[in-house]
């Protein structure tokens, strides 16, 4: 009786302990959740643009990612790299949340794109958003000189605001956010706070960092594509994903005053193989560059005019180091080259400018090198011939042999026919003061 106490007591602790193990072993066992975090900061550009797609791509046939973040920090971007990030985004599987991250960033122009296409859009305290109106490619002059009078948009502009208005439209209907808000900045350049975004149903909801984003959204249901999704994010990691060697390079290289300065390069580098033949260094060296450049250009909004300026400046200035025109070609050079330099990118964005002081710099280091090739041929116009027969005229030479008017003499260990008008003995030193064709005409040396 009493070991059937005891077995049934075991049995009972073996009910209630097992399930209880097996739960505690399940969950141990589950893998860890991990949410990958990706940061835009600057302009958004090819690089950035490819960098975000390929990582909400990849994450989306990663295991146990419940959702991907990107913090955005940007003044605006290209047109063609938005929209290929935001089609990226609409196609993906998993939530994408955004966050205008750290305090102080902002999602101006296609930033508030972005924003406004991820599922969720959370802002920082002290960011703004907004000031989404497309700048018309060429730009319109001086933002310090007052217009008087409104200029009225050409059809073209009209289409092109048109579209971007739907387009920012549909994403805020897809969404469920402000639509109204929306088409004001796009129209009216309007911009928000982050509190006054959340007023307005512009942003879901305001955190101060990444970790407490996931806090405030765990449990909390959206829609993902067609279906409805629950956030499990409390027990979720954040894993940084910085850009690979790839995106890195192409961040470099898509730099406008980088590009540029492949151009230059890559011109000269060429120029100088032309010129001076020998291991071929230069040219290798100038063909890698011009390469990597025309890569570049065709990633960003180039102006081919600006391009053609840059090499009709450049070739006014090799041509005034050739023929030297006493400045004009020069002048004609560095002016083509300033001017070329300015309208070779189509952007308000400072970003994917080129810098004006890069710009002044190869232009004065130009026009210094044309000045101081001007100054080498009028020093070699002034200077005395040190070559060739002419350096004969004022030397000495020895006569060979006794002679009246005609006869030979030797100059430099050369014999050369003479003529003078007196009487020469041999062995004596004489004075070159013509050349008429292969004869010298001599003299007798003063004193002699």
């Amino acid at each position: 009786m009493y070991l059937q106490r005891i077995k049934a007591l075991l049995y009972a602790f073996l009910i209630l302990w097992w399930p209880a193990s097996v739960v505690q072993a399940e969950k141990n066992n589950a893998p860890n959740q991990t949410v990958p975090v990706i940061s835009i900061s600057g302009a958004i550009g090819p690089a950035v643009g490819d960098y975000v797609t390929k990582q909400i791509q990849l994450a989306n046939q990663q295991p146990n990612v419940p959702a991907l973040m990107i913090t955005i920090d940007t003044p605006g971007g290209l047109v063609s790299s938005l929209r290929d990030i935001n089609q990226t985004i609409l196609a993906s599987n998993i939530p994408i949340l955004c966050l205008v991250h750290p305090q102080g960033a902002r999602a101006a122009s296609a930033g508030t794109f972005i924003l406004y296409a991820c599922h969720i859009a959370a802002m920082a305290p002290a960011t703004t958003l907004g000031a989404a109106t497309l700048v018309s490619i060429g730009g319109g002059g001086s933002p310090n000189q007052p217009q008087e009078k409104p200029q009225t948009p050409t059809a073209m502009e009209k289409k092109v605001l048109n579209d971007s208005i739907a387009y920012i439209r549909s994403l805020a209907q897809l969404r469920g956010r402000n639509a109204e808000w929306a088409e004001s900045a796009v129209r009216d350049a309007a911009t928000l706070s982050a509190s006054e975004a959340k007023e307005k149903n512009v942003i879901n909801l305001i955190a101060d960092s990444p970790e407490q984003l996931l806090l405030l959204l765990d449990g909390l249901t959206i829609k993902v594509g067609d279906s409805q999704a629950t956030l499990a994010l409390s027990s979720a990691n954040l894993e940084p994903r910085k850009p690979d060697w790839r995106n890195q390079f192409m961040s470099t290289i898509t730099n406008p005053n980088i590009a540029y300065l492949l151009l230059i390069i890559g011109f000269y580098g060429l120029l100088l193989e032309f010129y001076s033949p020998g291991f071929g260094v230069a040219g290798v060296v100038g063909a890698i560059c011009l390469l990597v450049a025309t890569y570049a250009f065709q990633m960003l909004p180039v102006n081919y005019v600006g391009v053609g300026l840059i090499v009709l400046g450049l070739g006014l200035l090799v041509a005034e180091s050739l023929v030297p025109s006493f400045g004009i070609l020069g002048f004609g050079g560095v002016v083509a080259f300033v001017l070329g330099s300015i309208f070779l990118f189509d952007s308000d964005i400072p970003e994917l400018r080129i810098s004006m002081s890069l710009i002044y710099s190869i232009a004065f280091t130009s026009a210094a090198f044309v000045m101081f090739v001007l100054r080498r041929v009028l020093q070699l116009r002034k200077s005395q011939v040190v070559s060739g027969i002419e350096d004969l005229i004022g030397s000495d030479a020895v006569v060979e042999n006794t002679f009246e008017q005609c006869g030979y003499v030797r100059v430099n260990g050369e014999r050369w026919a003479a003529q003078g008008d007196e009487h020469y003995s041999a062995g004596e030193v004489v004075v070159i003061e013509d050349i008429e064709g292969l004869t010298l005409r001599i003299k007798k040396q003063q004193g002699g």
